[in-house]
């Protein structure tokens, strides 16, 4: 349990251990007479903006400016940052209408806005969470999260010291005494899930690979216990650092890993675990790119890592790894600390300026039974800003967990500015674009959909990279985006609707406001979650919807949509039709009146998806029209790549964008 130690304010001021004793400013989550609520609370128009590049800052001053943010834009935005080196917060910044200053020196900004905060609170750098724990506190304190160190560089007064207050074992513990003693005084209309940390890779550290899977190996058919020799490492440094990684970075089938065995001289055993265990947690260097198996494994795919940390004993002459390794994996090894850890510090500003409780609870054991209290403290259709923890395992208990409590999630942990962009007042189109027209024949129509719109993040950093490449609008395409954009992102939206071409087609993500499985929502508050899906449809202007639902018993694959969710969707939003995450692409129902279809998500880049549809349609005999709804990986092809597989796609197949897909699948019946 956490022990019940007081804290102390600047001047001696002792507060107890079950209440903070501090007085909160007067909330206003009511809108005026005749204004409707947003979903996602706005904060003013920004037209003077404060702006520095904080992209070389490390996460500690990060975070004191991004909750410095929250409380000076609270009231009017006027503090922008540049986070990271491809600029893409400075290409949405003219786009504000904003006048701008520029600084050198983004801590400068400390100095000048000192008088807007109350001070800071300093959290425990020993615990992780606290450091959730005073961004909760800095907004509803109107402070800093700091540590001490930062609060006496830049004459801060200590609001609340949280550094012994918490156990750094003792997760649900600490948020626990959250939920219970700030939550009541928090925002209720608002969630917050963010990481309390983040790895830093350092820099120039040099990697020796050990090994590596050569072929696409997807079906674990090359399982085995490797043995890798990092004699070479015992050079010195503080430890030997083995790193697993996915050798193909465009799937979804990296490094598994069963079991490790670590030996030194004569056989000497110095570790043995299996992960997922309290044995692998000594050598757990860095997890934050892996999730765990339902089978007791490690994995991690695409960009993902893990890296596990071995001292052996000194004069140490060799060191030997046994590891149960199998599908697409690639092993390397350091003798220097490839990276660091700390603070997490997006999306902070939103978060304070919202007066929103923020937490990171994996959706499992002890908890994901308090996160699960979490979500029943709030009403229907509430959203969580932010993520979860364990990667694909996290999302897909998360999001169901939020489901099931009427709550859809809103993936944000890396949404930057979101203070000033929601702020910025923007034409959204809500007409809905026309349908070019085409005859049915006895074809292979392809309609192709770029994922990931619910995010929008995505939609702030990815999506305008790829939006922004030449190529697009030579293939009609389907682009995934947040119709919540609208309220949280207003300009962003009206940049994709006024710049898409007459291939580009904006439809609504998973699956609708805000990524959810509606077949896992309680019946008595499904409608809510679609009224609210057709209110922000009929606002942007869209009729199409890619969705999800949940997983199905065995895990390996989903639930179709069911009459009861689809007529929900018939009877509050205009929707034509929607595409279900279903990858293997054989599913086509009409329940309620309204055509689903299954998606087809081949692996690979242009030549491995065109042969991976060669081989769907290998038993259609031409005789009628066959539809396929292609899923596109949004964060490994480009625009560029979707015409390189459009260019080897010749006759039967014709590329159609979703409206017209859809209009040929009511006709074929």
């Amino acid at each position: 349990m956490v022990s019940r130690r007081t804290l102390l304010q600047a001047g001696g001021a002792a507060l107890a251990a079950g209440g903070l004793g501090i007085s909160l400013p007067g909330r206003a989550d009511a809108a005026p007479a005749g204004r409707a609520v947003p979903l996602l609370p706005s904060f003013g128009r920004p037209t003077r903006l404060d702006v520095a590049d904080v992209s070389s800052l490390d996460g500690n001053d990060q975070l004191l400016l991004t909750t410095l943010q929250g409380v000076v834009n609270r009231g009017r935005p006027r503090l922008y940052f540049n986070f990271d080196e491809d600029d893409v917060d400075l290409r949405w910044l003219p786009g504000t209408g904003a006048s701008v200053t520029r600084h050198d020196n983004a801590l400068d900004l400390v100095a000048l806005h000192r008088n807007d905060v109350h001070g800071a609170i300093l959290h425990d750098p020993g615990v992780p969470d606290s450091v959730n724990v005073a961004t909760t506190l800095a907004g509803l304190e109107n402070a800093v999260a700091a540590t001490a160190e930062q609060a006496r560089e830049h004459r801060l007064r200590t609001v609340v010291d949280l550094r012994g207050r918490f156990d750094a074992d003792d997760v649900v513990a600490t948020y626990r005494w959250q939920l219970d003693h700030l939550f009541p005084r928090c925002a209720h209309t608002l969630l917050a899930g963010l990481p309390p940390t983040r790895t830093v890779r350092a820099e120039g550290v040099r990697w020796r690979e050990i090994a590596r899977e050569a072929g696409r190996v997807r079906d674990a058919s090359n399982r085995q216990v490797r043995t890798f020799d990092l004699s070479a490492e015992l050079t010195g440094g503080d430890g030997v650092y083995l790193r697993f990684q996915d050798s193909f970075g465009d799937d979804g089938w990296g490094a598994s890993v069963g079991s490790v065995k670590v030996t030194a001289d004569d056989g000497q055993v110095i570790a043995a675990f299996t992960p997922g265990t309290a044995d692998e947690k000594p050598y757990l260097f860095d997890s934050s790119g892996s999730s765990l198996g339902d089978n007791a494994h490690r994995f991690c795919d695409g960009s993902g890592y893990f890296i596990y940390r071995f001292t052996p004993p000194s004069g140490t002459r060799q060191l030997l790894v046994e590891a149960d390794v199998w599908n697409q994996f690639l092993v390397s090894a350091t003798t220097t600390a490839p990276t660091r850890v700390e603070p997490f510090p997006y999306f902070r500003d939103y978060a304070v300026a919202a007066r929103a409780m923020v937490v990171w609870l994996p959706p499992s054991g002890a908890t994901g039974a308090l996160l699960d209290e979490v979500f029943g403290r709030v009403g229907p259709t509430t959203p969580y800003t932010g993520w979860f923890s364990n990667d694909v395992a996290g999302e897909w208990g998360g999001v169901d967990r939020a489901s099931r409590h009427g709550i859809e999630v809103v993936p944000a942990d890396f949404y930057m500015n979101g203070t000033v962009h929601a702020g910025v007042p923007a034409k959204i189109s809500d007409k809905v674009r026309p349908k070019p027209k085409a005859p049915l024949r006895d074809r292979v129509y392809l309609t192709l959909t770029v994922g990931e719109g619910d995010n929008i993040q995505y939609c702030q950093r990815r999506m305008r990279n790829i939006w922004d490449d030449p190529a697009r609008g030579r293939v009609p395409v389907n682009w995934t985006v947040s119709p919540l954009l609208a309220d949280i992102g207003p300009a962003l939206l009206a940049y994709y609707q006024s710049t898409a071409t007459d291939n580009d087609l904006l439809i609504a993500g998973p699956s609708g406001a805000g990524y959810t499985y509606p077949g896992s929502w309680p019946e008595e508050a499904l409608d809510a979650y679609t009224g609210l899906t057709g209110r922000f449809l009929r606002r942007t202007g869209m009729d199409l919807v890619y969705a999800y639902n949940p997983r199905n018993a065995a895990g390996d694959g989903w639930v179709p949509f069911e009459e009861r969710v689809v007529r929900s969707y018939r009877e509050n939003t205009p929707l034509r039709g929607i595409i279900q995450s279903w990858e293997t692409g054989d599913l086509r129902i009409r329940p309620a009146g309204i055509p689903v279809i299954g998606n087809f998500f081949p692996q690979g880049k242009a030549v491995e998806y065109r042969d991976g549809l060669l081989r769907h349609i290998e038993d259609w005999d031409g005789a009628a029209p066959l539809f396929i709804a292609g899923a596109v990986n949004a964060w490994s092809w480009t625009p560029g790549d979707i015409a390189e597989l459009a260019a080897l796609l010749g006759d039967p197949f014709e590329i159609v964008r979703g409206d017209t897909f859809f209009d040929l699948v009511n006709r074929a019946g």
